[in-house]
C-alpha cells in the first residue's frame, strides 16, 4: 500500500490506496517506518518526495479501521511513522487533491510542500469529535500564524492551495497534475548539493527554534564545524576551482 521508486539520488514514496483516497492504515504506517529507515540508511539517497496515488495526497486516517480499533501510527514516530520523527534528510510533499486530517499533518511533517493549484487542505477532526493530535495543533502553529492555526483547528474547514502558500505552509504551486514533477524538480536541486551540508542545515534550522538566544551560535558551531572540516567541503571548493561538478560522498 506504499510504493517506492528512485530518480537518481531522490526516493519517491507513494501512498497507494487511491480507491480510499489514500486513507492511512496501520499497515501503511508499518510500511512507512521500514521505508523511512531504509531511506535514512542509504548513502545514495539524498532527498525523498512523498505523494499519493490517484487524485488525492491523503485523506487522513481510515475511519472504518479506526472503528475496529486500528490506528495508523507508530509509537514514538507518529502518524504514518513520520509526524513525530521525520528523517534527518529532506523530505518534500507533492500534493494533489486533498491533504486532510492526518494527511495534512503528514504533509506538515515534510520540510517543503509543492501543491497543485487544485489542492485542498484542512484539519477537520473536530467535525468527527476528534482532535488533530498528529501535528495540526502543535506543528501547524510553527508553520503559520497562530490565528490561522486556531481557525483551521476549531472550524475544521477546507482551504485552497493559495491559502496555504499565502500563510506559509506551501512553498510552490503548480498546475493540476504537476505537483510531483514540481517536487522532483525541487528535490533534484537539493540533491545536487552536498548531502552532509544539507542534512546539517536542516538539523540546525529544526533544533535552533528551542535554543536560547545567547547560545545559538555556540550550539550551531558544534554542528557546523564538522561540515567545514569534512571531505565534502574540500571537494566542493576543489570542484569550484576546477570548474567541474562535485562528487559528494556525504562525509
Amino acid at each position: 500500500m506504499v510504493l517506492t521508486e528512485t530518480a537518481g539520488n531522490v526516493l519517491v514514496i507513494t501512498l497507494n490506496r487511491p480507491a480510499a483516497r489514500n486513507a492511512a492504515t496501520a499497515q501503511m504506517a508499518l510500511d512507512m517506518a521500514r521505508i523511512l529507515d531504509e531511506f535514512e540508511a542509504d548513502d545514495e539517497l539524498f532527498v525523498a518526495v512523498l505523494t499519493g496515488a490517484g487524485e488525492t495526497f491523503c485523506s487522513g486516517m481510515d475511519l472504518k479501521a479506526f472503528l475496529r480499533g486500528e490506528r495508523p501510527s507508530i509509537p514514538g514516530r507518529g502518524f504514518l511513522a513520520l509526524t513525530e520523527a521525520p528523517p534527518s534528510k529532506p523530505i518534500i510533499a507533492a500534493v494533489e487533491g486533498y491533504a486532510l486530517a492526518g494527511g495534512f499533518e503528514t504533509m506538515l511533517a515534510c520540510d517543503l510542500v509543492v501543491a497543485a493549484e487544485t489542492a485542498k487542505f484542512g484539519i477537520p477532526e473536530v467535525k468527527r469529535g476528534l482532535v488533530a493530535a498528529a501535528g495540526g495543533l502543535v506543528t501547524l502553529p510553527e508553520r503559520t500564524h497562530r490565528a490561522v492555526a486556531v481557525e483551521m483547528a476549531l472550524t475544521g474547514d477546507i482551504y485552497p492551495a493559495e491559502f496555504g502558500q499565502r500563510n506559509g505552509f506551501v512553498n510552490r504551486i503548480t498546475g493540476a497534475g504537476e505537483a510531483l514533477d514540481g517536487a522532483l524538480e525541487l528535490a533534484q536541486k537539493i540533491a545536487a548539493n552536498g548531502p552532509l551540508a544539507v542534512r546539517v542545515s536542516k538539523q540546525i534550522i529544526t533544533e535552533s527554534a528551542d535554543w536560547p538566544s545567547a547560545d545559538k551560535f555556540s550550539r550551531q558551531r558544534v554542528l557546523s564545524d564538522p561540515v567545514f572540516e569534512s571531505s565534502d567541503a574540500k571537494e566542493g571548493a576543489a570542484a569550484f576551482a576546477e570548474k567541474r561538478d562535485p562528487q559528494w560522498t556525504g562525509r
